[in-house]
């Protein structure tokens, strides 16, 4: 019996998507196929998966998005967990609470309607708020991770709940690149305009109108302190490198776009640029992005 088959009969209720393509839910689009994908609808139901999973010896992952990753090419035998039934959102004064498959676009209208603001950096990113909470998304100066009041998430099979403190958010970094599952996050914003917030999503937007345009993960390397990744490679003559059906960015030398390539054509990239880095610079640059499965 194949893993799809085997889940399902475990769970007969919970959504599942055999033979699940990286390719079409990775906004590189590139990547192999997992036996089947899983998109647990509460807390109750992802804790069971994982321990059931893990009794049966069945390898998984996760995938919010699909906005900041390099999937691998070829057959991941084992199952992808989704977030798509941890959807809810609410408000309680300022904080609000919102689940790991809720998008930023989606809470970013929530908030204004309830009068609240202070995550406009957002606006223009893909990503749900669970990646948002493990990659510490943003932008040069915010982050998710400064309006974080507590995170819920799955560690060691149990619902545990993180304190800002727990999280330990870096750059591009938290605790939660550890493995853990994350359901939900509270935010603490402020109170705003509704006219005050679309002025803010509006300067952001214009700001990331520069951007390159194309299948991307986004910033692949993380800025190495007071030194611009970008600025390091195209210094290195990177610009427009291409291997394969990928290539840097003639726009911003920090994103690799995909023309049809594969995701060692990227992974090929990849090392590449932080090869030319290193031996002009002594900067071993580190990767933003998550690789799976």
């Amino acid at each position: 019996m194949g893993i799809f088959s085997t889940v399902t009969e475990a769970f007969p209720r919970m959504r599942g998507e055999k033979d699940f393509s990286f390719a079409r839910h990775t906004t590189i689009g590139c990547g192999g196929t997992a036996a089947a994908a899983f998109s647990p609808s509460d807390e109750r139901q992802l804790v069971a998966l994982l321990r059931f999973l893990k009794e049966q010896g069945i390898a998984h992952c996760f995938l919010g998005a699909g906005a900041n990753v390099l999937p691998a090419e070829g057959r991941f035998d084992g199952a992808v967990i989704r977030f798509d039934g941890f959807s809810r959102l609410r408000c309680e004064g300022e904080f609000l609470i919102a689940g790991a498959g809720v998008t930023g676009g989606r809470l970013l209208r929530f908030a204004r309607e309830h009068g609240l603001g202070g995550a406009e950096f957002l606006t223009g990113i893909p990503l749900s708020m669970g990646g948002a909470a493990v990659m510490n998304a943003g932008v040069r100066g915010a982050h998710i991770g400064d309006l974080v009041a507590e995170v819920r998430g799955i560690s060691d099979g149990a619902v545990s709940v993180f304190s800002h403190r727990d999280c330990m958010f870096g750059e591009k970094k938290s605790v939660f690149q550890s493995g853990i599952a994350v359901t939900e996050i509270r935010l603490k914003l402020e109170r705003m305009s509704e006219k005050e917030s679309l002025a803010r999503a509006a300067d952001f937007r214009s700001k990331r109108a520069h951007l390159p345009k194309g299948r991307s993960m986004g910033c692949v390397f993380v800025n190495p302190q007071g030194k611009p990744a970008g600025a390091l490679i195209e210094a290195c003559g990177l610009k427009g490198t291409r291997m394969g059906g990928a290539r840097i960015s003639d726009v911003h030398a920090n994103f690799i776009l995909n023309d049809g390539g594969t995701s060692e054509d990227v992974a090929a990239l990849l090392a590449l640029v932080k090869r030319r880095v290193y031996e002009a610079t002594g900067i071993l640059l580190e990767e933003e992005i998550k690789r799976i499965p």
